[in-house]
């Protein structure tokens, strides 16, 4: 195991980049916040900061990820990508290609959201931020600590395209539909002013997809989301290492 990664081999970024890249984006499609979030603990384990979390999850085992997004005996909300302790008497499921195992969980240590804002932003921008902070509270229902992460894309690019279906919906600049670069940072305001607050990391990854063909992507500033990633990732294993 490595303790530190090339810039290019974040794997969060690499597959939140693969949901636009190639092909269209479908904004309903609701395991996509799950399988990009989980690569963040993918990235945890690789950039080895914690070593009560390495021991945790690649010596011990006891610690998993609830693909479920369920805690047994604890009614809450499912979020994107919960990891915690396996229930005493399970077996993790260890998948090729990934270092964190998979079980059901007793207890939450690390809570992800993941919202992705890639048209109508402030249209919906109210919903997303109730989102995000009720997420908050359901990560801590049944007690503990858990460090609550979100994870918010917000398109920067001229234009873009929405589909309901195969109906598609171009933005036009005005009218209320306006293109991305025109709502991101109001969007990107309202989200650090009324969302941010309530987790412990909250990171924010501009990028400009159109959604139209050959549906290019790009990083708003790749070397800046970068730093802020791995900023974000150090934080994250200093506070496992101080709560558990």
């Amino acid at each position: 195991m490595t303790d530190a990664l090339a810039p290019n081999q974040y794997r969060l970024l690499t597959e939140f980049r693969r949901l636009f890249e190639g092909k269209v984006y479908k904004h309903r499609a609701s395991n996509q916040g799950d399988f990009v979030a989980m690569h963040l603990y993918e990235d945890l384990i690789t950039i080895n900061r914690s070593s009560k979390l390495i021991e945790a999850v690649v010596q011990r085992k006891d610690r998993v990820l609830n693909v479920q997004n369920r805690r047994r005996g604890v009614t809450a909300r499912r979020g994107d990508g919960t990891f915690g302790e396996l229930i005493p008497g399970e077996t993790a499921i260890a998948d090729t290609g990934y270092l964190v195992s998979r079980g059901p969980i007793a207890t939450v240590e690390i809570g992800i959201e993941v919202k992705v804002l890639a048209k109508a932003m402030i249209k919906q921008i109210d919903r997303v931020i109730n989102d995000l902070r009720n997420q908050v509270a359901q990560f801590r229902r049944g007690g503990g600590q858990p460090i609550s992460v979100a994870v918010v894309g917000i398109n920067c690019a001229v234009h873009t395209i929405g589909y309901e279906g195969d109906r598609p919906f171009p933005t036009t600049g005005s009218d209320g539909f306006l293109h991305p670069y025109q709502e991101a940072p109001e969007a990107e305001r309202r989200l650090r002013a009324e969302a941010a607050p309530e987790f412990d990391e909250f990171l924010v990854l501009r990028f400009k997809a159109t959604n139209e063909s050959p549906y290019p992507f790009d990083w708003d500033d790749y070397n800046e989301t970068r730093l802020d990633y791995a900023a974000a990732l150090s934080r994250i294993s200093a506070r496992y290492q101080q709560r558990f």
